[in-house]
């Protein structure tokens, strides 16, 4: 990692916040409102402590974008009981109805940030960290006016601090709790963090992480909504509410409040018992005139994330993998050698290779009795032919043999490990599952974590995480129209492994959809021809394109989209662009401009589009078209169609 550092601190109030202080009696009856801005003026978010109609002084929030209403006054804050730890160090209980009360202001300080910094991987180069944050400092309870040298002042309260950081391309709020000095543990059952929204706003409602999307009103939902959750506004605006550096805490879902219309409340899986100093993971506000403005912008997710822990990182390599669909060992070097002529870099052994997955009596360390394979020779073999090895655990051989697998793994030359089904949710298995992933870097060993986990950026601090499923994907099969929603809401939170299928008879999309995934799809470790053999491939001529495209990335575009119903990502590695464009279950043109090529150069697009005149079994057509800066192409695209072009300089 490298920086280009342009830190200023300012300490209390400048541009970017106002503020209006009314001292009423106490501390205790205080209220304020200050302001945080975004660098680029777009976001204004306000923050206040006023009284309520029960008479206590609480907090709350509002957020504009481009001088349009995003969220509507909304209440912060922690819902913490800590009577037995307060009983146990002689603290009085508090009295408040809601933890959140009557915090007494202490501070406000102000940082600004604007540095740069380059990824191990990405679908950018370079990455620009650039925001405006506010800490708002609070106790609570009773203070020491002289506080103890030894560290141990048996001070009768708490210390929290809010804070909100204001970024182009989004707003981000977590909760800190200062080292304490009176030994207070915090037992956290949840939190008051809500976000009322505006009259008439829509979700893209999804139950689970592998789920469908049904687009609601802000009612009568069965359950809570997954995160990354996308809405539709009447003023025009679309806004996404996501979870950023959530590593040690229990996961977020949407709920609707109980009391109160049209308001989301931060809920989390399960309560939270921490020794601060402790961060809370940060709640996550973006909003964008255009759709595809929220996905150019997804790199808030990662910035909200402390940089890289690793020093070596040459052992991370992403790559294109196919799946060993049938476990044996002629049928793992059939693979070997499809990856070595078709531009991939992985083959993957997945579940059972060591015996039932769902048995906690499976032993991941020695092949089962029933499998034909040899995995250190296996992995010898693909070596020799520049290919890597990926197997498949579930998550109840990983907790019980983590630490025997991974010198053992690292032995027989593997190179990741895929997560099977693992718990997700409460704070003990979100810890598990993040210090298991620091285990494997150790060791040299990437991972893919599949079923319910979603990212929340970790890949920023531990690089080796490569992918993650937590999307309905081709497992399940979903039609045009889901796959047009995937990008606007879950792959804003980051990489997913979708598992693109392409010879599959199952596929309810056509072939050059299928093709065009593995560029609209970001995901640094892509599965392709999921369900598919070596043998299914007779010479169909647009597999060139699987066999070109990358998975990682030095620049990325959005050409155009609108969720549920098409999108077009222009993605840049070399000098080379790939182009993804998708349809969803109706058929339609799409016109594309090539003005992000370089001017004065002249380029040759290879067009990859259905056609059922073609005869082959695929019925994808090949056709080149010369094009260069300012070029139009238009696209008529099949229901649940697609096409994928690949675009190189022509050399003078």
């Amino acid at each position: 990692m490298f920086y280009i550092k342009k830190i200023i601190l300012i300490v209390f109030l400048l541009v970017f916040i106002s503020a209006e202080m009314f001292a009423q009696d106490a501390a205790l009856n205080q209220t304020f409102e200050k302001k945080l801005s975004s660098p680029d003026k777009n976001y204004e978010f306000v923050i206040q402590q006023k009284q309520d109609v029960s008479g206590a002084n609480s907090l709350t929030y509002r957020l504009n974008f481009k001088g349009k209403t995003v969220v509507l006054e909304s209440e912060l804050g922690v819902l913490i009981e800590n009577k037995t730890f307060e009983y146990a160090l002689a603290v009085p209980n508090d009295t408040c109805k809601v933890w959140g009360a009557n915090l007494k202001f202490k501070d406000v300080q102000i940082n600004s940030v604007d540095q740069t910094w380059k990824p191990v991987y990405g679908e950018n180069k370079l990455i620009r960290d650039n925001y405006n944050e506010m800490t708002l400092s609070f106790s609570k309870g009773q203070e020491l006016k002289q506080i103890a040298t030894d560290g141990y002042d048996k001070s009768k309260g708490y210390y929290m601090n809010v804070v909100v950081r204001a970024y182009n391309e989004g707003i981000a709020i977590r909760y800190h709790f200062p080292e304490p000095t009176n030994g207070l543990f915090l037992h956290i059952v949840g939190e008051q963090t809500q976000f009322t929204m505006p009259e008439g706003t829509l979700a893209y409602y999804e139950p689970w992480a592998q789920g469908p999307f049904s687009l609601l009103p802000l009612k009568d939902w069965e359950g809570q909504s997954e995160r990354p959750l996308t809405m539709k506004l009447n003023n025009g605006l679309t806004v996404a509410l996501a979870e950023a550096q959530m590593t040690d805490y229990a996961r977020m879902k949407f709920s609707l409040n109980k009391t109160k219309s049209n308001t989301l409340q931060a809920t989390i899986y399960s309560s939270v018992d921490v020794i601060p100093a402790y961060s809370t993971p940060w709640r996550v506000i973006m909003a964008a005139e255009k759709a595809t403005d929220l996905i150019a912008n997804n790199s808030i997710i990662l910035n909200l994330n402390a940089e890289s822990k690793l020093k070596d990182v040459s052992w991370i390599k992403p790559g294109k993998v196919i799946r060993v669909a049938k476990l044996t060992q002629a049928d793992a070097k059939k693979c070997v050698d499809f990856a070595a002529e078709r531009g991939l870099q992985y083959i993957h052994l997945d579940a059972s290779w060591y015996g039932s997955e769902m048995k906690m009596s499976s032993d991941a360390t020695t092949v089962s009795e029933t499998k034909d394979l040899n995995i250190p020779e296996l992995a010898a073999y693909a070596a020799s032919k520049g290919i890597g090895l990926w197997v498949y655990v579930n998550q109840r051989a990983l907790i019980q043999q983590l630490d025997t697998i991974l010198p053992l793994y690292k032995k027989w030359g593997i190179k990741g490990i895929k997560f099977g089904f693992v718990q997700v949710g409460n704070q003990r298995w979100t810890i598990w599952l993040h210090e298991a992933v620091k285990k494997c870097a150790e060791y040299g060993i990437m991972v893919d974590i599949h079923d319910e986990y979603r990212p929340t950026g970790f890949s920023r601090t531990y690089p080796n995480l490569m992918t993650q499923e937590g999307i309905r994907g081709n497992e399940e099969m979903p039609d045009a129209n889901h796959n047009t929603i995937l990008p606007f809401t879950r792959f804003l939170a980051g990489p997913a492994d979708y598992t693109i299928a392409y010879y599959s008879k199952a596929i309810k999309n056509t072939h050059a959809h299928q093709l065009a995934l593995s560029v609209v799809y970001y995901s640094p470790i892509q599965f392709m021809y999921w369900y598919d053999l070596p043998s299914a491939y007779q010479g169909e001529p647009e597999i060139e394109f699987f066999d070109k495209v990358p998975t990682v990335w030095d620049d990325t575009k959005v050409l155009n989209g609108e969720i549920g119903k098409y999108i077009t990502t222009a993605r840049k590695s070399g000098k080379d662009w790939f182009v993804g464009s998708i349809t969803n279950t109706e058929a339609r043109t799409l016109e594309l401009n090539f003005d992000f090529l370089d001017a004065n150069k002249k380029y040759k697009a290879r067009i990859y589009s259905d056609d059922e005149k073609v005869k082959t079994k695929t019925q994808v057509a090949l056709k080149d078209v010369g094009i260069k800066k300012g070029s139009k192409i238009k696209l008529d695209l099949k229901a649940s169609g697609g096409a994928a072009i690949w675009i190189t300089e022509v050399k003078k």
